[in-house]
């Protein structure tokens, strides 16, 4: 029992450590410390939960859940916004939505509509108009873009530009320059993303175990992070993938 409640105290102490770090109200720590059991469960799940690894797994997979049993409900909910009023923002949201279910002949068509008046030069438009014929792979379509997107917006998502313009490059044949462009972007770039479309024009040119290092490299820079936000995660898994079926 001596050792149960050391045990219980040196809880107590941790949670009332963690209030006080974390500026939360003092009270805190009256409820920690009077009720020792509950007050820690009450403190864990009020203050500590929410923000944890845990919470964020679970809203990830609560998220899934909905996608697997509903599909296509956020896509349905945007094309009825959309016929109830045709503004920018609606249609920006509905080419989202298409290019989330692939649907990325439909989303240039949208993100090129929003393309007019006041909007004609937008940056955040044309980076994802860009985006959308990359997904296409209407490299002609692309270049134009990119073109448009320097001229008009060159301060816009640069680094994400840069991404896209080395897949460019590559649908258009050029892999020398479009490695050497990922080999320019991957030190300066956030997240893996880059990283692993290096690693597979590598393995797409045959260049086997270089390919490997990077996906091995997008592995350990994987661990490092708790929990992977979901963006990355496709990355993380897709470089898993990659070595497993090499």
């Amino acid at each position: 029992m001596p050792i149960i409640g050391a045990l219980v105290l040196l809880i107590q102490f941790s949670f009332a450590f963690h209030a006080i770090k974390r500026g939360r109200p003092y009270w805190w720590i009256f409820v920690i410390m009077a009720f020792p059991v509950m007050g820690c469960v009450i403190y864990y799940f009020v203050e500590v939960f929410p923000g944890s690894r845990e919470h964020r797994s679970a809203h990830r997979t609560a998220r899934m859940l909905v996608r697997a049993l509903q599909p296509d409900a956020d896509l349905k909910r945007r094309a009825e916004e959309l016929e109830v009023c045709g503004s920018i923002e609606n249609k920006m949201a509905m080419a989202d939505e298409c290019l989330n279910h692939q649907m990325v002949s439909e989303a240039v068509s949208l993100y090129e509509s929003c393309l007019s008046g006041a909007y004609a030069k937008d940056g955040n438009i044309l980076f994802k108009l860009m985006r959308a014929t990359v997904e296409a792979e209407d490299w002609a379509k692309a270049g134009a873009v990119l073109g448009r997107l320097r001229g008009d917006a060159p301060e816009v998502r640069v680094l994400e530009v840069r991404l896209l313009e080395a897949r460019l490059l590559n649908g258009q044949g050029q892999s020398d320059a479009a490695l050497a462009a990922y080999r320019e972007l991957i030190p300066i770039f956030t997240g893996l993303e880059a990283r692993f479309r290096y690693g597979s024009l590598l393995l797409d040119l045959g260049q086997h175990e270089a390919a490997i290092h990077v996906f091995n490299e997008i592995l350990a820079r994987g661990k490092r992070y708790a929990s992977p936000v979901e963006d990355e995660r496709q990355w993380i898994d897709g470089a898993r993938r990659a070595i497993s079926g090499s």
